[in-house]
């Protein structure tokens, strides 16, 4: 099978020759990737939309690492966004974001609350909100042409975002109680999140003719231990906007990746009425998140999309535990397709590489190939 056919496969829930894989990683593990393989030049093939832009060096390492997915979006060709001296730089939706420093790398972390002030739905009017038409969904087909035999996946965890995509501009604690009021200005900016990317996706889907196989989206329902919000929230909220991303993706031949942090478990008979087809992250020290038990539960129904824990266990295990845990995970929660093997979350800064590479090695292993 070729990578796509893979991919396909697994998210028909039909068993692939192999087990897919793929891969995402905090900037300071990608570097390092970089530097072991020895891969210096980059091209930028997507936006900075709310997330990380796609270049050539990520699918590069993608393809050193034999993943079997490839992410791209339309360039980004709007007015300029600014950046700044200390580092900060401004997205497509007004969110300032400045590199912080942590104990093991930084991460970008909201400056300024753009949208906290606003206490009714006419106060957004003015704001300078995106248009879909920032992008050049032109490019698409050249850009996918580059990896014939790759799955091909559009968007990112910043498509929808209704929860953490607001919060970056209206602060987490507003937005929550934004949620439990159904406040009439969060509920405004939800709206203008959700068209937006309603026609980003189906312009870049009709661009692509064909050729895009996944829909990659996000929202983080879930904290460790349980949801953030009421399934019924849920229903009321989110269930209609995200089912008609999904009938959209489905009605041009995509299949549903959404992205969700945390304890998800609770809502997922909902994510599937939806018309999701593969839940991404599968954090598996969250309250529910087994993926061993949700294989068993789930087979058939939802595809699981990750489930590599990086949230403790990656790094501090040893290599040999990891091709061992590896192992399983294609044996037991691949049987039958469903699967695509991916680390639990961005592989982590504090992840020794040599774990890292365990994990592409293993893979690689089973397929009869080598990784250096």
């Amino acid at each position: 099978m070729t990578p796509r056919e893979r991919v396909r496969a697994a998210l028909a829930h039909a068993q692939p020759d192999f087990t897919p894989c793929d891969y995402s990683a905090t900037p300071e593990i990608h570097q390092g990737l970089l530097r072991h393989f020895g891969i210096k030049s980059a091209v930028e093939l997507g936006p900075a939309m709310g997330g990380s832009a796609s270049t050539l060096e990520d699918c590069r390492v993608a393809e050193r690492l034999g993943t079997d997915i490839r992410y791209v979006n339309p360039p980004y060709v709007g007015p300029g966004l600014p950046k700044f001296d200390d580092g900060s730089s401004v997205n497509i939706w007004g969110i300032r974001r400045r590199p912080m420093a942590n104990e093991y790398g930084e991460y970008a972390e909201p400056v300024g609350a753009p949208y906290a002030a606003w206490k009714s739905p006419e106060e957004i009017e003015s704001f300078p909100w995106p248009s879909p038409d920032w992008f050049d969904y032109a490019s698409l087909p050249a850009i996918c042409a580059i990896y014939p035999d790759s799955a091909i996946a559009v968007g990112g965890t910043n498509v929808q975002d209704f929860i953490n995509g607001t919060a970056f501009g209206r602060g987490v604690e507003q937005v929550l109680l934004d949620i439990a009021a159904e406040d009439p200005v969060y509920l405004a900016i939800v709206e203008r999140r959700h068209r937006f990317y309603m026609a980003f996706i189906e312009r870049a889907l009709q661009a692509a003719g064909g050729r895009i196989d996944i829909v990659y989206c996000g929202d983080d329902f879930g904290s460790q231990r349980g949801l953030l919000i009421s399934p019924r929230t849920f229903d009321r909220l989110f269930a209609p906007k995200k089912k008609e991303l999904f009938d959209l993706a489905h009605a041009h031949g995509a299949k549903i990746s959404h992205h969700c942090c945390g304890s998800s478990r609770a809502i997922i008979p909902r994510f599937i009425e939806c018309g999701m087809d593969a839940l991404q992250t599968i954090q598996a020290t969250a309250v529910g998140m087994n993926p061993y038990e949700l294989k068993r539960e789930f087979a058939g129904k939802l595809a699981l999309h990750g489930a590599v824990d990086v949230q403790g266990w990656l790094q501090r295990v040893t290599p040999l535990e990891v091709a061992a845990e590896i192992d399983r995970l294609m044996d037991e929660v691949g049987a039958g397709g469903g699967y695509i093997l991916g680390p639990s979350h961005n592989l982590q800064p504090d992840t020794p590489l040599e774990n890292v590479l365990a994990v592409y090695r293993t893979v690689a292993k089973r397929r009869g190939k080598k990784i250096d």
